[in-house]
């Protein structure tokens, strides 16, 4: 056999293995988050610090979330993936971690009722988008805003349904909207009612409130039910008697 073609079946019988590995994966995945209920994803951060702000901010946010009935979906990992599992583990929810091998990684947070192991990106970003109902985005790096700009991606392009995506945090976040408002939307590569996919939120209780308003209302199959429901904040705002 000439040795260009030994080495295309070795690639041929690689791929074919690959195959199956993602297929398993896949089972994996859809089987064990099923059955978790309404969820919410959880990014940030791995290098924040358990004294950090954010740390400390992403551990009572999930832990109200998991009061409340909804499951908390991470990345398994330290930082705020750390953080959002131990909420919602000490409030007595599901804390679920989505783990990925990675070289430089020790393994998952120990505070995870539900694990699951990946070996391929793709695939862990499914089940972080499938299962969710919403997303709250903590301050990140690479990992977090791309998994930020996946989803509205997916959403802008109708791949998948519109659910609420939540910026915690406006000192980190409002430059990156400054710029997409400033130079993306101004040179026509972004249309400004686009950014209705980004909220912007500092408020816990606030951003506890909404996401619980739209499970109920059921408002993430539509961009419309969104938009109702800051409407209707808004007019309870607007009636509100004003202080002296």
């Amino acid at each position: 056999m000439p040795e260009s073609q030994f080495v295309i079946d070795e690639i041929t019988a690689k791929d074919t293995w690959r195959i199956f590995r993602i297929m398993s994966e896949l089972v994996e995945g859809f089987d064990s988050l099923s059955k978790i209920g309404p969820a919410v994803s959880i990014f940030g951060s791995k290098r924040c610090l358990p004294d950090d702000p954010e740390y400390k901010l992403a551990e009572s946010l999930s832990y109200k979330l998991a009061e409340a009935g909804f499951a908390v979906i991470t990345g398994g990992g330290p930082g705020i993936m750390e953080a959002g599992n131990k909420g919602a583990k000490a409030a007595g929810g599901i804390s679920v971690g989505l783990n990925i091998k990675l070289p430089q990684e020790t393994g998952g947070n120990p505070y995870q009722s539900l694990s699951v192991d990946f070996r391929y990106f793709f695939l862990r970003k499914l089940m972080f988008i499938k299962y969710a109902m919403a997303f709250i985005i903590m301050p990140g790096g690479f990992g977090t805003i791309d998994e930020l700009f996946e989803a509205l991606n997916l959403m802008q392009t109708n791949k998948i349904k519109r659910f609420p995506l939540y910026l915690v945090g406006s000192d980190f976040w409002n430059p990156l909207i400054d710029w997409l408002k400033n130079t993306v939307i101004k040179r026509g590569l972004l249309y400004e009612e686009e950014l209705a996919l980004l909220t912007v939120i500092d408020d816990p209780d606030e951003l506890i409130s909404q996401i619980t308003w739209c499970e109920k209302e059921k408002c993430y199959l539509s961009p419309e039910g969104i938009r109702a429901f800051y409407k209707e904040v808004q007019d309870i705002q607007d009636n509100e008697p004003k202080s002296k």
